[in-house]
């Protein structure tokens, strides 16, 4: 199996070496991150300048731009194959319910779907590192599993507890959850006296029923959540349509 392996923290993460250390022991894997933290970038291509793509020490690729920006170029440029599956993470913190749309560890595996291969994004709950490597190990083993009776490709979005590995519940199919709207910006001022903000947290949990990602993890399950790109709400199409006929 030949895997290429993203994030969204950056090359020097913990999280993406913890990652690239399990994954090497059952396959060939390629590294190529984002130079520095971009978390919340979501899916975005950066189409303004050129981009460069240096390798590190450890053999790692990193490029000055977005997930999305590595893997597309890891993928039309940097790579003579087409990898097997594309992983993202571990991310230092939860992906859940409206998170996947700013994230850019879940638009670093999406982009490989876009290209037709099988993608996983991995985050962990909380952030801090905690049992790092439990988490790597449930990703190598999720990995192994293949998902073969799913239709390829395919997405999964997974998050893992921040438990010892013992601890740590069965992996379980789930939903997206939703949350409140987020909370509101934290206004400072910068040296020379101008206002200045910082984007407020992400709202608390609004639906984390029985079948969400978010019950699962508080229960101490691994949340594997398959996602799709289609946006059509179908609903307000037949309605559109009626509408204009």
């Amino acid at each position: 199996m030949r895997i290429l392996i993203s994030n969204d923290d950056g090359y020097l993460a913990p999280g993406i070496i913890a990652l690239a250390n399990a994954l090497a022991a059952i396959a060939e894997i390629v590294v190529v991150a984002p130079d520095s933290n971009r978390s919340g970038s979501s899916n975005s291509l950066t189409l303004d300048r050129p981009l460069s793509v240096f390798r590190a020490e450890n053999g790692f690729y990193f490029v000055n731009g977005t997930p999305s920006d590595c893997v597309h170029i890891a993928l039309t440029g940097v790579l003579s194959y087409k990898p097997d599956l594309v992983v993202s993470g571990i991310n230092q913190g939860q992906n859940m319910g409206d998170d996947t749309l700013y994230s850019g560890t879940v638009a670093a595996a999406t982009e490989g779907f876009l290209f037709g291969i099988p993608s996983i994004a991995f985050s962990q709950v909380q952030k801090g590192w905690e049992q790092l490597e439990a988490a790597a190990r449930v990703a190598r083993e999720i990995v192994e599993r293949q998902f073969d009776a799913l239709p390829k490709p395919y997405l999964l979005n997974v998050n893992i507890p921040n438990r010892p590995y013992d601890e740590l519940q069965p992996l379980i199919a789930t939903r997206l959850g939703k949350r409140h709207q987020s909370e509101s910006v934290i206004r400072a001022q910068d040296p020379h006296g101008r206002e200045i903000f910082w984007i407020g947290p992400a709202g608390a949990a609004r639906d984390a029923g029985e079948g969400t990602d978010f019950d699962a993890v508080a229960k101490g399950h691994v949340s594997v959540t398959p996602l799709q790109i289609d946006l059509t709400h179908t609903t307000q199409l037949n309605a559109l349509k009626k509408g204009l006929s």
